[in-house]
């Protein structure tokens, strides 16, 4: 057998070996010659010793400012029209007024506000314009907490969606569908895809089947991958050796990824799988109401059962045209934003504004009746962030942006109030965040310090 036969047969049994669950990298000796020529930190808890929660939800294209705006600052607030879903709940959240993502805004790059919204809003680093596979972002924030302390949970995050994944393609003005569809991001070249079927999230959390067999299912899939990753260790030693240095290296790194699966499966079996009390969803339901409900009911269980404490949810991308006939609205929701102050598309875009604040309340009403590990609600014990990447949809603005803060974060933040910034980088407020939660750190995105006062 020649060498480059018996390369082919290694590859074979290699990939047979190790089924799905990471791929053997291209080597130059699968090649023909021609071929070839052409830290980890404990997370925060509270004064009571519960977990501290990060959870941010995003809602599209910007919101009609007159009807978000409250009246007064301080304490001494009064909501207006499109918050007034979350008003029995206003001594747990704070409004702010001010924040921005200058690295929303055009620049050099011209059109594409959308797709920047969306990469800006936890990140605040400017996209590069792509349409391509050469795209970079910067980590989110969610991503860097859950660097720091997501190996307390079996879980280091959760990413969830109303939307269907879109990896590659162009979506807004020449940038690529990645940037609209994720708002995580675990490097500056890697989105971290969300999951907006609520069955797979939940099996994700809890395994397959009902009781008692998904515990077994979750040992029998623990040991499967045991067998499957001694068998590749063993395989992928043996090729080394037979390999020039360009293509050791490259099997080196692919070793690294195979030892961090490994750790991965270790790491999850020192967690007990929790039961959920619940049975698995169908599916994705009919109505949006519902499906995004049910998504925030399996956000809920996922903190509940301390299966992760940092969470993202993207309810919609930005410039999603997506309809609300439910409510009365049948026109496209991006069609509706450009509404050059016509107040009948500007009254729809109000009723879009408010459902999306029904969906919060509802959030908000789970979170405060959950009891936690210490007594306190859920809650209490979490900094979940509500906000969107564009403030007046019309004007594709990227200041001003409409954000709530809702939770005591263990006691550390202040709710019950109205704070206008005047103008302030949203990462400052993200910087507060990751030290709050333990993951210290003084600059993130194009910060300026940390927000004080929260």
């Amino acid at each position: 057998m020649n060498m480059s036969t018996k390369f082919q047969v290694n590859r074979r049994q290699f990939l047979r070996g190790l089924g799905v669950t990471v791929a053997l990298p291209a080597l130059e000796a699968f090649w023909p010659a021609k071929a070839l020529a052409a830290q980890s930190v404990a997370p925060a808890t509270t004064a009571t010793g519960a977990p501290l929660r990060m959870a941010f939800l995003y809602v599209p294209n910007g919101v009609i400012l007159d009807q978000w705006r409250p009246q007064g600052e301080g304490a001494d607030f009064q909501l207006n029209k499109t918050m007034e879903p979350i008003a029995p709940h206003r001594d747990e959240f704070q409004i702010f007024t001010g924040f921005e993502h200058q690295n929303g805004f055009a620049g050099p790059d011209g059109a594409g506000d959308h797709a920047r919204a969306n990469a800006t809003i936890l990140t605040g680093m400017r996209p590069r314009k792509t349409a391509g596979a050469d795209i970079k972002l910067g980590v989110s924030v969610d991503q860097l907490a859950a660097q720091k302390v997501g190996d307390q949970t079996r879980f280091a995050s959760l990413e969830l969606s109303c939307d269907g994944v879109r990896k590659s393609g162009v979506c807004d003005s020449g940038y690529s569908c990645a940037y609209q569809f994720n708002l995580s991001w675990r490097s500056e070249t890697s989105p971290v895809a969300p999951e907006s079927n609520p069955r797979l999230v939940f099996e994700r959390l809890f395994g397959h089947g009902k009781g008692e067999d998904r515990q077994r299912n979750f040992a029998l899939r623990q040991e499967r991958q045991k067998s499957v990753l001694d068998f590749v260790l063993d395989d992928a030693k043996e090729l080394h050796r037979q390999l020039g240095y360009n293509d050791q290296q490259k099997l080196d790194e692919y070793l690294t990824g195979v030892r961090e699966i490994e750790e991965r499966i270790e790491k999850a079996e020192r967690f007990p799988l929790p039961e959920p009390g619940i049975e698995a969803p169908e599916g994705i339901p009919g109505s949006y109401q519902d499906h995004i409900r049910l998504m925030m009911d399996m956000l809920l269980l996922a903190f509940r059962t301390d299966s992760t404490r940092i969470s993202t949810f993207l309810l919609a991308h930005d410039g999603s045209n997506r309809t609300f006939r439910d409510i009365g609205v049948p026109d496209g929701h991006h069609y509706l934003s450009h509404h050059q102050n016509d107040r009948a598309k500007m009254d729809k875009i109000a009723k879009i504004d408010h459902f999306y604040t029904q969906q919060f309340a509802y959030f908000l009403q789970k979170m405060r009746e959950t009891k936690d590990v210490d007594g306190k609600s859920l809650l209490d014990n979490s900094m979940v962030v509500y906000c969107s990447g564009l403030s007046d949809g019309n004007r594709h603005r990227h200041d001003d942006l409409p954000v709530v803060v809702a939770g005591r974060g263990g006691g550390l933040l202040h709710p019950g109030r109205h704070v206008n910034l005047g103008r302030a980088p949203m990462t400052n407020f993200y910087v507060t965040m990751l030290n709050l939660m333990g993951a210290k750190v003084e600059r993130f995105g194009d910060s300026t310090g940390a927000l004080s006062n929260v």
